[in-house]
């Protein structure tokens, strides 16, 4: 026989109720309330949903730690694993996981502030891009008929800008894109800003900045956006923010970078005194040179027309004519030279080839016989048959002829000499 349950079915609790109590429990407590927990991020996710996943642990425990995106929009830094931080939230369970884990409000890095750790690390990000590299940097326009401001309207970098630039050169246009520059609207308003020159092509140079302040009122120029929007502007950028010792990641990215908006204005603007100084000493130097270089060309003219060559002109044409005479008497001397050695060697080349020259045997008593029907030249008697006919050609006329007989051939030795 089985024994009976030692539990009741009404005295069991689910999973689900097990959980809920803990959750009470955990949510009630006032030590797990705003608490403050210190510990090195790991298994960092940032989803995309805007929220952020991580575990925050040390050398023998861990706790698990979420931040919704409406709190992780507020955090300025790049989270990242190993980075030791400190987090400020509430203790409470996940039921559906039965997991226990910090909903963090607020979270720093541990070292430095939030907000010099952020400076560093978009620095470092956009150096490693090439955004600072000095060869994209463009060179200001010389004498610029427009200048663009983006600035507050109502702050005092406008002012100073305005006066710097009024006074240096009134000639010069200005045309101001008001924008935020503090706050959370700060870096869409500078970024539509720029923006909107771009689109207008208006100015020639662009100042981007505003007066001094802490580094949370300069932030609008340490945003991610607002640099990329330097760096792709087609007009160049002067970077004007804050006061001399104050530099941002806009100075980094801007084309040029100066200390104060006031120093932005003498940058992009030269003076118009010291412009007209430098015209009329251009113009005084280039009016020396010009009396010096027509002294010169005076002189040389008096010594030209003091010259033989215009004075006594007949003088060079003569000695012309006399040079062009004895040319032409040597080059006739040269001419009767060679056809006289071209004669005598003509001779010497005629003589050899008339003691080459059958004609010249002829002479001398002998006959070329040749064969009337064939006009071979008869070298033996036995190339003749009687009867036949020949030509004898002598050394004046020819004579036909007809063998009678072939004789006996005749001694070398007892021909005629």
């Amino acid at each position: 026989m089985l024994a009976a349950q030692p539990w009741q079915e009404a005295d069991c609790l689910s999973v689900s109720e097990v959980t809920a109590v803990i959750k009470a429990r955990l949510e009630e407590s006032a030590a797990l309330r705003r608490i403050l927990v210190k510990g090195e991020v790991s298994n960092f996710k940032h989803h995309s949903s805007g929220h952020m996943y991580f575990t925050l642990k040390d050398a023998r425990s861990r706790l698990r730690c979420v931040m919704f995106r409406s709190r992780s929009s507020s955090v300025r830094f790049q989270v990242e694993d190993g980075l030791t931080v400190v987090a400020r939230g509430d203790i409470g369970v996940y039921e559906a996981a039965g997991d226990y884990q910090l909903y963090v409000d607020e979270l720093y890095p541990v070292g430095q502030g939030a907000l010099y750790l952020a400076f560093t690390q978009l620095k470092e990000k956009l150096a490693a891009e090439g955004l600072f590299a000095p060869e994209r940097k463009r060179t200001l326009p010389f004498l610029p008929h427009t200048v663009g401001v983006i600035t507050s309207p109502t702050g005092a970098a406008i002012r100073d800008i305005v006066s710097v630039i009024r006074r240096r050169n009134p000639m010069v246009s200005i045309l101001v894109a008001p924008a935020l520059v503090q706050g959370e609207g700060g870096p869409a308003s500078v970024v539509a800003a720029i923006e909107m020159m771009n689109e207008y092509k208006q100015a020639d140079v662009l100042i981007v900045g505003r007066g001094g302040g802490s580094l949370e009122e300069l932030w609008t120029f340490n945003d991610e956006a607002v640099a990329r929007a330097i760096a792709a502007s087609a007009i160049p950028i002067i970077s004007a923010v804050g006061h001399e010792t104050d530099f941002t990641i806009a100075d980094f990215v801007a084309d040029h970078r100066a200390p104060t908006p006031s120093a932005a204005a003498e940058l992009a603007v030269p003076e118009y005194a010291a412009l007209q100084q430098q015209v009329q000493q251009a113009q005084q130097r280039m009016s020396n040179a010009l009396t010096r270089r027509l002294g010169h060309v005076r002189e040389r003219l008096r010594l030209l027309c003091a010259s033989t060559v215009f004075t006594r002109p007949y003088d060079r044409i003569n000695q012309t004519r006399l040079q062009v005479d004895e040319l032409y008497h040597q080059a006739e001397t040269q001419i009767d030279q060679s056809i006289n050695k071209a004669k005598a060697d003509l001779k010497v080349l005629a003589g050899k080839l008339d003691s080459l020259s059958p004609l010249a045997t002829l002479g001398r008593g002998y006959a070329v016989c040749r064969l009337l029907s064939t006009g071979v030249v008869v070298k033996r008697a036995g190339q003749v048959k009687p009867g036949a006919k020949l030509r004898l050609q002598l050394s004046e006329g020819e004579v036909l002829c007809k063998a009678e007989e072939q004789i006996a051939p005749i001694s070398q030795t007892s021909l005629p000499i």
